[in-house]
C-alpha cells in the first residue's frame, strides 16, 4: 500500500538522508537553503507499506529460477 502525504516545507528526513553527501559545512548550508527555496511550497512525503515480505538468504536458499539453471547446466555436461 502506497500512501501520499503533502508535506509542509522540507522533511526532517529528508534533509537527514541527504546528509551524507559530502560537503564541507558551507557548501551543506547553501545547498540547504537551495533545497528549502527550490521546494518552498512543500513536499509529498510517500510511505509505502507492504503487505508482505520475503527474505531470500542466498547462503542457505538459492531462489527457484537459480536452482533450476544450475539443475539444467548439470543436464547439460557431459558425464
Amino acid at each position: 500500500m502506497c500512501t501520499p502525504k503533502f508535506v509542509d516545507g522540507i522533511p526532517d528526513e529528508y534533509l537527514q538522508t541527504t546528509s551524507t553527501y559530502q560537503m564541507t559545512p558551507e557548501q551543506r548550508i547553501v545547498w540547504e537553503a537551495e533545497v528549502r527555496f527550490l521546494y518552498h511550497d512543500g513536499m509529498v512525503r510517500i510511505v509505502v507499506t507492504p503487505t508482505w515480505a520475503k527474505l531470500i538468504d542466498f547462503e542457505t536458499t538459492l531462489p527457484s529460477p537459480v536452482e533450476e539453471l544450475i539443475r539444467q547446466r548439470k543436464e547439460r555436461q557431459p558425464a
